[in-house]
């Protein structure tokens, strides 16, 4: 499909058309031409009061449930929700049954993509069956298209063992992107330990438990002199360690759940399940931290942690309701409606395109004439209403269904692929 989209705002640091309002046209799965005015007959035409074009969206981490789990989240629902929330590009987690840990896994990620144009990338696990026992063959899962390992949101316990897969990481010039926390000090922990976990009975999960991780990882990552990615950090000890690391020019780098940017552990004494997330939803201090750390740059990439979860794992008492949120198609909107006045747009979409597309270390798009479209268009001033009749994620364990959000995704357009 040919699109013209008119009036846009672009967003492309570092071109000379940023923060520049223009006409774009695409035609045949290309940026035909980008001028002050363009008329194109016989084409789909977009716009908007308060049209904003940037590259595609890229999501780190994503959890699907194909194969093994289709009844959360298949490959094909996983891309319709990332279209709908922006997305070109999501990087899923291998905690899949089986589990991603060899090249046939790898192999049947990457050459089941969906039909919608969203690119699917396959992070490959560290450990086989992601147990953290024993490594997987990296370099056969590199040449099979696994662009990162990480054992998802299961930590990798054994320093030993993490050592090793940075220096198999570093031999095929792929990053490790691991969830840092030490296990024996979260025992049965369910929320963020503070006082709110204190006041309602709750075992907690204490910021040390990060901190000490995290530690331990920077220290690796120095030693071996690999590239290591730390996902989802969410305290404030987290945050100054990573700002150490970068300053001592260790290879290192961070995501953040947009959940964790916006939420407190204040907003589980109603006992939300949907707010039981991992990483745990932490203090004021540590929210406020993650978001200086994402407008200064020492958190690079703000990622939608999507981790869909069946009704019946999540309708259930506090306590045994499972950990997860999905997030593919609320993350901007969440964002850019709670964080407007803290986070500037430019950076949360930078956060967006730039920083996972710097870390997983694929190709960068560009908005330029002859470059092959991979755009994401939204409207940053839209008000809409996340439906469960309209979501296109399988699962509902979402705490923004039936919320008001404000800015809204119009469309993207990836090759000649166009989802409105």
């Amino acid at each position: 499909m040919d699109i013209l989209l008119k009036r846009a705002t672009i967003i492309a640091p570092g071109d000379k058309n940023h923060l520049h309002t223009k006409d774009i046209l695409v035609s045949k799965g290309k940026i035909e031409k980008i001028a002050n005015n363009i008329s194109a007959p016989k084409v789909k035409v977009l716009e908007s009061d308060n049209l904003h074009v940037s590259i595609g969206w890229m999501d780190i981490g994503t959890h699907i449930g194909e194969p093994g789990l289709e009844h959360r989240e298949t490959i094909d629902s996983a891309a319709r929700a990332a279209a709908a929330g922006g997305y070109t590009d999501i990087a899923i987690m291998p905690i899949v049954y089986p589990v991603t840990h060899s090249k046939s896994e790898v192999s049947y990620i990457v050459n089941n993509q969906p039909n919608n144009g969203v690119r699917i990338h396959s992070i490959g696990a560290v450990s086989k069956d992601a147990k953290g026992e024993d490594l997987t063959e990296m370099i056969d899962m590199s040449r099979a298209g696994a662009i990162a390992f990480g054992d998802g949101l299961k930590s990798i316990k054994d320093s030993g063992m993490m050592m090793r897969a940075l220096q198999y990481a570093k031999a095929v010039n792929k990053p490790i992107i691991n969830y840092s926390i030490d296990k024996s000090l979260v025992h049965d922990g369910q929320m963020h330990e503070g006082d709110v976990s204190v006041s309602l009975g709750m075992q907690g999960i204490p910021s040390l438990a990060e901190h000490v991780a995290i530690q331990r990882d920077i220290s690796l990552a120095e030693y071996t002199e690999s590239e290591l990615v730390l996902h989802c950090v969410s305290t404030e000890e987290g945050c100054d360690l990573i700002k150490k690391a970068i300053k001592d020019d260790i290879n290192i780098s961070a995501t953040v759940s947009y959940v964790n940017l916006i939420h407190i552990d204040q907003d589980l004494k109603s006992f939300n399940s949907n707010l039981k997330v991992k990483p745990p939803i932490r203090s004021n201090r540590d929210r406020k931290a993650l978001i200086n750390s994402v407008r200064k740059g020492s958190i690079q990439t703000i990622v939608s942690n999507h981790v869909p979860l069946e009704e019946e794992q999540k309708k259930l008492e506090f306590s045994y309701a499972g950990f997860g949120a999905t997030g593919l198609e609320t993350c901007f909107a969440a964002v850019n409606t709670h964080l407007s006045e803290d986070i500037p747009l430019e950076q949360i979409i930078s956060a967006l395109t730039l920083g996972p597309r710097i870390q997983m270390k694929t190709y960068l798009p560009a908005i330029k004439s002859g470059e092959v479209a991979c755009l994401t268009v939204f409207d940053p001033s839209i008000s809409w209403t996340y439906e469960s009749k309209k979501k296109k994620s399988i699962s509902a364990n979402n705490k923004y269904l039936s919320t008001s959000l404000t800015g809204k995704v119009l469309a993207t357009i990836i090759g000649s692929k166009v989802n409105l």
